[in-house]
């Protein structure tokens, strides 16, 4: 059985860097993990002991906040958790939600009840 938890204080950076390479693999640093977690509400999905999905949240409490990610781990897909962590964000943030999707997670998001809004812009940040 999933348990999910709404603001997991507990979510250490060891544990979302190893679960998020199996989502998508990359070179992530443990102490910019650290403090990129320590901003965000963290609403995860545990099989036993096993993080399987995360969403979290970005917000300044009143004006604004996105959700910056929601994975669940390949295997544990379409299986509800996506969707339970949406509804576990749209309880528990102080603000509307905006945020960018994969073109292949729109019908996803759709389903879940969520409306599309505006188009999404990116600001890279230039390599220093």
């Amino acid at each position: 059985m999933v348990k999910y938890i709404a603001d997991d204080k507990a979510l250490t950076a060891e544990a979302f860097i190893e679960f998020v390479n199996r989502v998508w693999n990359g070179n992530y640093d443990l102490e910019k993990t650290r403090k990129a977690l320590s901003k965000t509400i963290n609403i995860t999905a545990y099989d036993n002991r096993k993080l399987v999905g995360c969403l979290r949240i970005l917000s300044d409490g009143y004006f604004f906040g996105t959700i910056t990610e929601l994975l669940v781990l390949p295997e544990y897909q379409k299986q509800g958790i996506g969707s339970r962590l949406l509804e576990l964000a749209k309880s528990n943030t102080p603000t509307m939600l905006y945020f960018g999707a994969q073109p292949d997670a729109k019908g996803f998001y759709e389903k879940t009840g969520c409306k599309r809004s505006l188009s999404s812009y990116v600001i890279e940040k230039p390599d220093d």
